[in-house]
């Protein structure tokens, strides 16, 4: 079953077109993540679904019902806001209760219930306690239980792990994905983060001035972009001229080439061009390498453990013909 879909959906303020004619279906059950830089679109496709903004034009459905018109209580999602938004003078518990008592579950039941979502979410026992006595991934938790607890169809998050320190954020990534397939609820999640949407998603939607880029598996958007945006934004990539791509046997059209592709040396079946080294960056398990050739900058990840050309020396470098994807148009 389609949990969300939009059929032509826009919304406009003003004369800002902040979602453009957008189609977009998502799965019951999926990990799906909008993808995009600041002002692309992708939140308000979010507040779009969760019913704080309403269309300007077009039909969304959630479930198979018109959700057009339809006010945020009476829909079967729920958010998962940035900065958590817990109330500081309720305990952890009553928190996560919170929305249980505005629907007048009881209290008994509602307690239970949170009880329940907070050991879901790896807290058991932290119910007695303030939010400003937890540290800021176990408050990240605590918004999360507090979604769960409603039961809904969709939970909606829009970038909760913005406010999270790196190995924290990788960590509650792993987290969320398992979260994820053990409930079977729909994940629509929203991030700039390239990182979270390829290691977490089913699917993502690449998103720039209100429309939908690409659509696809992690692994089609990565290896095989369609715009010069994708690849740029979704990873690093090098998009090559069409005379460079031409000269190379390929289509005359921009293409991409992933850094991580690219070798010192040549080899069998391989493509080869030469250039000359520009800079070289340390970067830990390995050394980034830039390489001018034939106009083109072109970036190489080499392994740390190999020798690495210094800037100025001539150099050859080669990738295997699938690596490279013609891509459509100029943008």
């Amino acid at each position: 079953m389609t949990a969300v879909l939009f059929q032509q959906v826009s919304r406009h303020f003003g004369a800002v077109r902040a979602v453009d004619d957008v189609d977009l279906a998502i799965a019951e059950g999926e990990f799906f993540a909008m993808l995009g830089p600041s002002g692309s679109g992708k939140t308000t496709c979010l507040r779009l679904m969760a019913g704080f903004e309403q269309p300007t034009a077009g039909h969304i459905e959630i479930f198979g019902e018109t959700a057009e018109g339809v006010p945020p209580y009476r829909r079967n999602v729920n958010t998962v806001f940035q900065d958590y938004a817990l109330f500081p003078h309720l305990s952890i518990l009553e928190n996560v209760a919170y929305g249980l008592m505005v629907k007048g579950v009881a209290r008994a039941e509602r307690l239970k219930a949170a009880e329940e979502a907070l050991a879901m979410v790896k807290l058991p026992g932290y119910g007695a306690r303030r939010p400003g006595q937890l540290s800021g991934g176990q408050r990240q938790r605590v918004a999360l239980a507090r979604a769960l607890v409603n039961r809904p169809r969709v939970l909606l998050l829009d970038e909760p792990l913005g406010a999270l320190d790196l190995k924290l954020r990788e960590q509650m990534q792993e987290e969320l994905k398992s979260l994820q397939k053990s409930l079977g609820i729909t994940f629509v999640f929203v991030t700039h983060d390239q990182g979270e949407a390829l290691s977490m998603a089913d699917r993502i939607a690449v998103f720039n001035d209100g429309k939908i880029q690409q659509l696809g598996t992690p692994e089609e958007v990565y290896k095989r972009p369609k715009t010069r945006f994708v690849a740029d934004f979704v990873g690093s990539s090098n998009v090559l001229t069409p005379d460079f791509a031409a000269s190379l046997g390929f289509p005359r059209t921009y293409a991409s080439l992933r850094p991580e592709a690219i070798a010192l040396g040549d080899g069998p079946g391989r493509k080869r061009f030469t250039g000359t080294v520009a800079a070289a960056s340390f970067l830990g398990a390995a050394t980034r390498v830039t390489v001018e050739a034939a106009g083109n900058r072109i970036a190489a990840m080499l392994p740390a453990a190999a020798g690495v050309p210094a800037p100025g020396e001539a150099v050859t470098l080669s990738f295997l013909p699938e690596d490279l994807h013609p891509m459509d148009g100029e943008q």
